[in-house]
Parts: structure tokens; sequence; C-alpha cells
């Protein structure tokens, strides 16, 4: 009887061990996606102020000179 309890405990404890090790690796496989699109974003970013046209200076008044 009290071996049978015990593997009962040890069964619910290895169950309750596999919940967070389940839920840390969605969070951990998440993290990762969110880092990948991150990366992506940022270099997208970078590439379209590379490419974007740069305002041509207007003829203006610099420095008190024209």
């Amino acid at each position: 009887m009290l071996l049978e309890r015990i593997a009962a405990r040890r069964a619910e404890l290895d169950e309750l061990e596999e919940q967070p090790a389940t839920g840390l690796a969605e969070v951990r496989g998440e993290q990762d996606e969110l880092a990948f699109t991150e990366r992506v974003v940022e270099r997208v970013s970078e590439q379209f102020a590379s490419d974007a046209p740069r305002p041509r200076r207007r003829p203006g008044k610099w420095a008190g000179r024209l």
C-alpha cells in the first residue's frame, strides 16, 4: 500500500516536472522567433534607409550667406 502511494506520488511529480519544462521550451521558442523577426526588421529598415532618396538641399540662406 505505501509503495503504491509512493509510486503514484512519483508519477504526479514527474508530470508536474514536465509542465514547466514544456512551458519553458515554448517560451524559449517564441523568444527565438521574436529575435529572428527583430533582426529581419532591423535589416529591412536599414536597407530602406540606405535606398531612400535623400532630400536635395535647396538654395537658401546659410550662416548669413545667400
